[in-house]
């Protein structure tokens, strides 16, 4: 008898004692029987190669990249400004006020469960979604024409409605930006859509290229998808005025072109949610057709949490509705439905007028210091007599600025000052203080005269 099992004096101990043995016996053998079967495995490492050895090393993501070299580096002035997310004067991330007040109402409420959510997420998340982005008094909305699904944030947003696109949609190509954020290529074209460029910046004035915009837009053929950043476009940070956005409009309606906006930094850009909405709203008011992906990363600070809202605009209710029985069906084999945390947080604080105002205030306060660190920057500039006209650092809007400096002068930046951004010389001013602005006006000011 196993060591561990003394006799037992009742016949039913003894019984179960029994049972017992039988199976620690059964156990060793099994134990036996797998490390037999794994040592003769073909897939197995201890003999030949893994069957996915072919498999080659993947680049790291340009954008992710950056801090991952960046964390690598012991330098203690070292410069992060790759990051697509906002950080305090004190260089660390921001939890909102607002946000950690909604959280512990979501933890005191008993009442609340962890079960799924319905395929287009909480209904209550989408309707105030759709209201914070169109406006409350929006006819669109008024009208039953707008179906609003709740994804995995920005990134999701798009991937859903653009699946839905290469399903449903009579022309398969998109026309995005020149340049745009790196992942909308993927995105799209994983989906099933063919991707065009329409020409956007010019690198001389180092703002928009507007002429090149029209000529484009007016050669792509009727019917065509068109992306547009809903406002602080990315990488560059240059914007249309309310007038261009009229002109992109006309064209884009007589067209029939379909437009689709990426609104990721609503109330972030401005420091107003209205302003940073006009764009969309003036192509809602027409009442033409457009899809709106939205993303809470950004203006609540939501980045980890993945929350954010497709929405679509359509003609008529009936077709709003059938729209949205087809994106159920997108969803469902993606990611079956979304996650009931962080859009909780976002209800929350959208439905409460309290709430909702502590959250504008302190976007505001977030838009203000980007703006600031701007302005400190171009003064920096300014001051050290740095060659280059740099007043687009404070005509450009929003997190990201377009320097204008080239790969050798930011592999320069990076190597003599340690101070880590994306190739394409675009910085993040989120990642920027009233200390650090100093040490990057030095870098540039060395790199434009060293490096020209």
């Amino acid at each position: 008898m196993h060591p561990d099992f003394t006799s037992p004096s009742s016949s039913s101990s003894s019984s179960a004692d029994r049972r017992l043995n039988a199976l620690v016996r059964h156990l060793a053998t099994a134990s036996m029987v797998s490390q037999t079967a794994v040592a003769f495995s073909p897939t197995s490492g201890f003999h030949g190669d893994s069957v996915f050895s072919h498999v080659v090393r993947a680049p790291e993501d340009p954008i992710l990249g950056v801090t991952v070299a960046y964390n690598k580096d012991p330098s203690p002035v070292k410069l992060n400004l790759g990051v697509g997310a906002y950080r305090t004067e004190e260089g660390k991330p921001l939890v909102l006020n607002v946000v950690r007040k909604a959280e512990q109402m979501l933890l005191n409420d008993k009442s609340r469960v962890k079960e799924y959510l319905p395929i287009v997420g909480i209904a209550e998340f989408n309707k105030l979604s759709a209201k914070l982005i169109f406006g409350a008094d929006s006819p669109a909305i008024r009208e039953n024409r707008v179906t609003t699904v709740q994804c995995l944030s920005g990134t999701g947003s798009l991937r859903v409605g653009a699946e839905f696109l290469a399903r449903h949609y009579h022309q398969k190509t998109i026309y995005i930006p020149q340049p745009t954020w790196g992942n909308h290529p993927k995105v799209f074209t994983l989906a099933g859509l063919s991707v065009k460029t329409y020409r956007y910046y010019d690198p001389t004035t180092r703002g928009m290229n507007f002429q090149g915009l029209l000529e484009d837009l007016g050669s792509a053929p009727s019917g065509s998808i068109v992306l547009l950043h809903a406002c602080a476009h990315n990488p560059t940070g240059v914007d249309p005025t309310l007038q261009q956005w009229e002109q992109i409009r006309q064209l884009i309606r007589s067209k029939a072109l379909l437009p689709f906006f990426d609104s990721a930094y609503q109330g972030f850009a401005s420091g107003n949610l209205d302003e940073d909405a006009q764009s969309i709203r003036m192509f809602v008011a027409d009442g033409g057709e457009c899809f709106v992906a939205q993303s809470y990363a950004k203006n609540m600070g939501l980045y980890g949490e993945r929350v954010g809202a497709l929405s679509v605009v359509c003609r008529a209710a009936d077709v709003a509705s059938k729209v949205e029985s087809q994106l159920k069906l997108v969803i469902r084999p993606m990611f079956s439905n979304p996650p009931i945390h962080g859009a909780s947080i976002v209800a929350t604080i959208l439905k409460d007028s309290n709430m909702f105002n502590e959250w504008t205030i302190e976007l505001k306060a977030m838009a203000g210091r980007i703006i600031s660190m701007r302005k400190q920057l171009f003064d920096a500039l300014r001051a050290r007599g740095t060659p280059g006209d740099w007043s687009h650092i404070i005509k450009q809007i929003g997190m990201f600025t377009f320097t204008g400096l080239n790969s050798k002068q930011v592999e320069f930046m990076t190597r003599e000052y340690h101070i880590y951004m994306t190739s394409d010389g675009r910085i993040s001013m989120a990642g920027l203080s009233s200390k650090t602005v100093p040490h990057l006006a030095d870098a540039i000011h060395a790199a434009v005269t060293r490096m020209s």
